[in-house]
């Protein structure tokens, strides 16, 4: 039984990866819900949403979220309206949304309503929210940005979106997170697991507000000779998104061996890439076993090669 803590792009790809390699019912992704808005009155989730299509063999894999073969009318209309359209949804996608705004609103918890979707696409897989309760993930732009904004908190998808993730960041902190209790399953499976999973998914934001949730971090202390991640991190960046940017702005170092003295309390062993072969003393210096594997996910078949060597 693997367990994965699950961001968005990159986790989706290692996911995609282990259910090659393991049947896909073995596997339970326990997903970061601090990036989770309302936005034209409909409640979105997209880190699970992109873990959801890429595991049903649906998602704009150019884009790394969303639907194939996806058409924007409504946007289009929702323009012609003057009302916002900095984050698309697409016409396929709103019907996501809509369900799952209508379940939440007749009071179906979000780990029931995640679970309604994943059948409905025909996942084996379990996808668990990390908690059903309201975590928000909340940036505070550096006083240096050149910005309106400078020196504001923002909600995640403010900063990650309509700021395209461009503006320095002094601080993160993910309101509702001390109040909160992991979803029905996430302690099961993080304490029945064989092997967890932290996968590359950003250190700070896709990672940081699962081990927010009260006793999640505390089990993989616990277990952490059963716990491995990947760093997502690779020659000093990021190959998508702002880990190594934000790493650096908020005074960690931009690296395998930032990542490794981030996850070492919690995991025993960090797998890097190639690229950072020359880091694997400073990683194992960090605390951690260090492995070196090819770690870019281009295709479906480099996922599963990585996902085999995590669980050998």
């Amino acid at each position: 039984m693997i367990t994965a803590l699950a961001g968005g792009v990159g986790a989706a790809r290692l996911l995609e990866g282990l259910v090659q390699v393991v049947p896909p019912d073995e596997v339970t992704a326990i997903v970061n819900t601090g990036d989770d808005f309302v936005i034209h009155g409909l409640y979105v989730c997209p880190d699970l949403d992109t873990v959801t299509y890429t595991l049903a063999g649906v998602q704009n894999r150019a884009a790394g979220w969303g639907l194939a073969d996806e058409h924007w009318m409504v946007m289009e209309s929702l323009e012609r309206y003057g009302a916002p359209t900095w984050f698309r949804l697409g016409d396929r996608d709103l019907a996501t949304h809509l369900y799952r705004t209508g379940m939440l609103a007749s009071g179906v918890p979000l780990s029931s309503v995640t679970a309604s979707i994943a059948r409905a696409w025909g996942l084996r897989s379990h996808l668990l929210p990390m908690s059903d309760d309201a975590v928000r993930t909340r940036i505070t732009l550096d006083e240096s940005a050149s910005s309106e904004e400078a020196g504001c908190d923002v909600a995640f998808q403010d900063y990650f979106v309509r700021l395209a993730h461009s503006v320095p960041v002094s601080g993160v902190r993910f309101d509702g997170a001390s109040q909160a209790t992991p979803a029905p399953g996430v302690i099961e499976s993080l304490e029945t697991a064989d092997r967890i999973v932290i996968c590359p998914s950003n250190p700070i934001v896709s990672i940081g507000p699962v081990l927010a949730v009260p006793g999640i971090q505390h089990i993989l202390e616990s277990r952490r000779d059963s716990v491995v991640a990947i760093s997502p991190i690779i020659a000093g960046a990021a190959l998508k998104g702002p880990a190594d940017r934000m790493m650096a702005q908020l005074g960690h170092e931009a690296s395998a061996v930032g990542v490794a003295r981030i996850y070492a309390p919690l995991a025993a062993t960090l797998y890097i890439d190639e690229a950072d072969r020359d880091e694997a003393a400073r990683v194992e210096a960090a605390g951690m076993r260090c492995v070196v594997v090819p770690a870019v996910m281009s295709t479906p078949a480099h996922a599963a090669r990585l996902a085999e060597a995590c669980l050998r």
